[in-house]
């Protein structure tokens, strides 16, 4: 349900800026009109911020997600990072300020991805001379729904998900143990439509070629033997092997391939001027005309 608050208000256009008058009409979240507003009032204000700093010469892309945006910046050196972020940090809010928009600050967290095996103690970044937080960097990082580790091993997301499956499957058993209760196929059907896109959230992100996939069919290997006891009402000593064949369920390893066999060809359905086309590998790719673009093709504009 939305709510329509009376406020007052007055706008900004150049150098005029209007009588306060009030305001009771508002778009809820959720609406079909929100992202449209967001898009068409937030373009402006990246494509600025992009050519303040290009002119200023800080190496940051910058990918926004309605009220969600990253700084994403790359060197060998923290002293030089925590630079870029500091003044790109600084130059945002700036700019929010004079579209009329804040930062929350409180919500504002840095992430370092770093594959060495040794000692990795990144320092801190200071933004309170901004008016922000001393952001201290975390050990995992958790954005619009994905987990990611510094190495993106992608562990922490798998075990989170399958441990979230599971609870799912517990709470099914209620169902089970209603009046007139639910019968194996009926269980299968809710395991295949509910818990299996739970577990599976994401998966796009660890299944590639060459990846380590041990850790990961282990964990996944787990939920679908609970959901195969639960379909079946089976002992929890019973072989796995035996109960997920009599409950229909094929092998977790074999299920990712053909999702991720969809996925692509998923992929392959979009149009060539789409901005996924131009990420794809040649190999995977059709069209022979696109390139392998890095991260940078997020936001430039042609």
């Amino acid at each position: 349900m939305n709510y329509l608050v009376d406020r007052k208000t007055n706008y900004y256009w150049n150098n005029f800026m209007s009588p306060v008058f009030n305001v009771n009409v508002s778009v809820g979240q959720g609406s079909v009109l929100s992202p449209i507003l967001s898009a068409l009032y937030l373009l402006p204000f990246i494509y600025i911020l992009e050519k303040h700093l290009k002119n200023l010469k800080i190496s940051i892309s910058v990918i926004s997600f309605v009220d969600n945006g990253l700084f994403i910046s790359q060197s060998k050196s923290f002293d030089i990072l925590n630079s870029r972020l500091y003044y790109g940090y600084n130059i945002l809010t700036n700019l929010l300020e004079k579209f009329g928009l804040v930062v929350k600050h409180s919500k504002t967290e840095i992430f370092h991805f770093n594959r060495s095996h040794g000692t990795f103690n990144p320092p801190p970044l200071d933004l309170s001379p901004l008016g922000g937080n001393i952001l201290q960097p975390n050990n995992t990082w958790k954005y619009l729904g994905f987990i990611f580790n510094r190495k993106l091993t992608f562990h922490q997301h798998v075990d989170f998900y399958a441990n979230k499956s599971i609870l799912t499957i517990k709470c099914m058993k209620i169902i089970s143990n209603s009046n007139h209760g639910i019968n194996p196929f009926q269980k299968h059907l809710l395991y295949r439509s509910y818990v299996l896109p739970i577990a599976l959230y994401g998966f796009q992100l660890w299944l590639y070629k060459r990846a380590l996939m041990a850790y990961h069919l282990k964990a996944l290997g787990k939920v679908q033997r609970r959901a195969a006891i639960w379909i079946l009402g089976a002992f929890k000593m019973s072989p796995s092997f035996g109960i997920k064949a009599i409950a229909g369920l094929i092998p977790i390893n074999l299920h990712l391939q053909k999702l991720g066999g969809r996925s692509q060809l998923h992929t392959c359905k979009l149009p060539p001027s789409h901005l996924i086309q131009s990420l794809i590998d040649l190999q995977l790719n059709s069209d022979s005309g696109l390139d392998v673009v890095a991260l940078d093709s997020l936001t430039n504009r042609q």
